[in-house]
């Protein structure tokens, strides 16, 4: 596969593009999904499964997304069929998730813009804010604001009429998001200077104003202490590895966008590392501000007599941003200014997030049509306004959960991210890219790399998925209501992410008007048939036996020996597949086609069945009641060493290997085999 020859415009500086990567992944998500999740899904035990998913996953899948981009110098789906005519659908997948989540995060920019609006106002009107009050009282005054004076919301699923109060502010969001793309990642690559380390300042100022507050101790037990049954349920793992794709803009094609347009000469693994890291240090420390804040804001009513729990004005997503925080803010001296400054830094996270997506899908399109940039960046955001209108009606707000839901849960990105890794890991010579990315890179990988692509990964994320789905269909009301009729927002919200593999597959039919990038090579022996051959019989017979636990009632005893026979069957047929494209993946042959089948049948196999073992473990756990307390535990404690140890760290030494390479000026030889390839 030949690079491309025609200039291609790329980032100004390292920095630049760090910042607009870390702009990327440091989105609204970290300042409300992150703490919510957590403080939902187990406290401090939900950062194990997040740090297990962020080291094992995000930062391997990041490289991953880099490496691609960058040598391949293309958006999603071009980058992919660079790799394989047949995998340009995955690509153009990505994309159009991209595209979903861009018709409706722009409207929560838009409440963000409104309530930035009324702070202001209550700055030149003496402090006050139009949904200040203490106690219970505030907390009704908070949530009816934003409710029923904001969002004229119904609980009804109907839309309703449209909110023209928040069309607008949506307006303006599209034109910043316009403004700050319409003329390249160069300047994007100064506009991430501004909109990146601005949004850190005004978080510590509210991590620094949380912390003084007296009750702090008090939010910050509820954010971590942890509650260790919550591992036993599908969902927290579930939405550990969901928010890391989210998180890191993964899967859905804005860090492979980015990465095509770095110089040739750019760090690649280091700066995952470093964006990865960053987006997790920001995750935790916003928790932190939010909980600690929400602490003092409950010790204060405490002491007015009229008290209101933590747990009272915590709920999810929007609630927590909109209720939960204007309430908290409003209870402290200078609170308009206090209100300016969050609401500006979510704006200011925010909007990187947002243009980012937007630029993914500007330059898949591009790429693919080559239509020329400004007319198709106008026409993207008629239509993303068009699309907006359906969440600043009345029942706006309902569509917009569920969505997200699909889009973030089980059906969307984590499930797109198991089919990169496939894709890339079986059907594409994956060594490529790692020696790639070592030729450039402050820090080297070894072939371990490889293994998690190919193997660790999918298998981490089959078994999620089909946990997860088990859980999905046990549940009550999912698709069909028990009291009769269709679940009709999940079936929506099914069809949409249903649509996205279809609609994929569709415009990687398309013809584009550029010559074509795989070029018919010259016949190769094709190696590997025999070894490929027996890993195809061990996968196979780990399938049957497979079958037949899921089909045939068996005693419990029977079903534990055949889980036993079926994982190691599938994992010697996973190995056999392996070491065959580790031996015959060259550029002098071709491996048999049979080696990928195994392989990835054998990842289905060991998924189904640790998912099998996982759904009955979990069966056996009763549910508890959990009890918080107002103070920080012994495990909390350690929780939070432990964290802040690995940032801490990790960064130092990313930042240390960086200024090292640029000290020497040296970087990682290249190899023979990276010169062939």
């Amino acid at each position: 596969m030949e690079l491309l020859e025609e200039q291609r415009e790329n980032w100004g500086s390292r920095g630049g593009f760090v910042l607009a990567a870390i702009g990327s992944a440091v989105g609204l998500g970290n300042l409300w999904g992150f703490p919510y999740k957590l403080y939902s899904y187990g406290g401090g035990a939900f950062l194990i499964p997040y740090i297990i998913a962020i080291c094992l996953v995000g930062i391997p899948m990041l490289i991953l997304e880099f490496s691609l981009g960058h040598f391949t110098q293309r958006a999603a789906p071009n980058a992919f069929r660079r790799c394989n005519k047949r995998l340009e659908m995955v690509g153009w997948w990505g994309i159009i998730l991209g595209f979903v989540i861009i018709t409706y995060y722009p409207v929560i920019l838009a409440y963000c813009f409104s309530y930035l609006w009324l702070s202001i106002k209550g700055i030149f009107n003496g402090g006050a804010l139009p949904w200040a009050g203490v106690g219970i009282e505030g907390v009704e005054n908070a949530e009816g604001f934003f409710y029923n004076t904001y969002l004229g919301y119904q609980e009804s699923f109907s839309l309703g009429s449209i909110q023209w109060q928040v069309f607008w502010p949506l307006v303006v969001a599209w034109f910043l998001m316009y403004l700050c793309i319409f003329r390249g990642v160069k300047l994007v690559s100064k506009i991430v200077w501004l909109t990146v380390p601005l949004p850190w300042l005004m978080l510590l100022i509210l991590t620094i104003r949380g912390l003084t507050l007296d009750g702090a101790i008090q939010g910050l037990a509820f954010y971590l202490n942890p509650t260790w049954e919550e591992l036993a349920k599908p969902s927290t793992w579930r939405f550990a590895f969901g928010q890391v794709f989210f998180s890191l803009s993964l899967a859905f094609g804005v860090m492979l966008t980015y990465a095509s347009f770095l110089h040739r000469k750019s760090d690649i693994n280091n700066n995952a590392v470093i964006i990865g890291l960053s987006d997790f240090a920001t995750s935790f420390i916003a928790g932190i501000a939010v909980f600690a804040t929400l602490g003092g804001m409950a010790f204060a009513t405490q002491q007015a007599g009229n008290p209101v729990g933590v747990e009272k004005v915590v709920s999810g997503g929007p609630g927590l941003a909109f209720v939960a925080f204007p309430y908290a803010l409003a209870q402290l001296p200078y609170s308009a200014w206090f209100s300016f400054i969050f609401f500006f830094a979510l704006i200011t996270l925010g909007i990187d997030s947002a243009f980012s997506i937007t630029e993914s899908v500007l330059a898949s399109i591009v790429d693919k049509t080559g239509f020329k940039r400004d007319i198709v960046l106008i026409l993207m955001s008629l239509v993303g306004i068009g699309f907006g209108v359906i969440y600043v009606t009345s029942g706006g707000l309902n569509w917009l959960g569920v969505i997200d839901g699909f889009i973030n849960g089980t059906w969307g990105i984590a499930f797109l991210g198991l089919l990169e890794c496939v894709a890339l890991g079986w059907l594409y010579r994956i060594d490529r890219l790692r020696l790639h990315a070592n030729e450039r890179s402050d820090f080297a990988l070894g072939q371990w790399w490889n293994y998690l692509i190919r193997m660790v990964i999918p298998v981490i994320l089959g078994t999620l998925f089909v946990w997860s789905l088990f859980d999905d269909f046990s549940g009550k009301d999912f698709l069909v209501k028990e009291a009769g009729g269709f679940n009709w927002p999940n079936v929506v919200g099914l069809v949409v992410v249903a649509l996205a593999p279809v609609i994929s597959i569709v415009l990687s039919l398309i013809k584009s008007p550029y010559p074509e990038d795989n070029p018919e090579s010259a016949p190769l022996e094709t190696k590997g048939q025999s070894g490929s051959f027996a890993g195809l019989v061990l996968s196979l017979v780990s399938l049957v036996l497979l079958v037949v636990i899921l089909v045939i009632p068996l005693t419990i005893g029977v079903c534990e020996v055949l889980i036993v026979i079926i994982i190691l069957t599938a994992i010697g047929g996973l190995l056999l597949a392996n070491s065959i494209l580790d031996r015959f993946s060259k550029a002098d042959s071709r491996v048999s086609v049979i080696a990928p089948i195994a392989g990835i049948l054998s990842v289905c196999n060991i998924s189904v069945a640790l998912a099998t073992v996982l759904i009955y473990i979990t069966k056996q756990v009763k549910p508890s009641q959990v009890v918080h307390t107002d103070e920080l535990s012994g495990a909390s404690y350690i929780i939070l060493s432990v964290v802040f140890l690995l940032i801490v760290v990790g960064l130092g030494w990313c930042f240390y290997k960086a200024m090292s390479g640029a000290a020497s000026g040296e970087s990682v030889p290249q190899t023979p085999e990276d010169q062939a390839a």
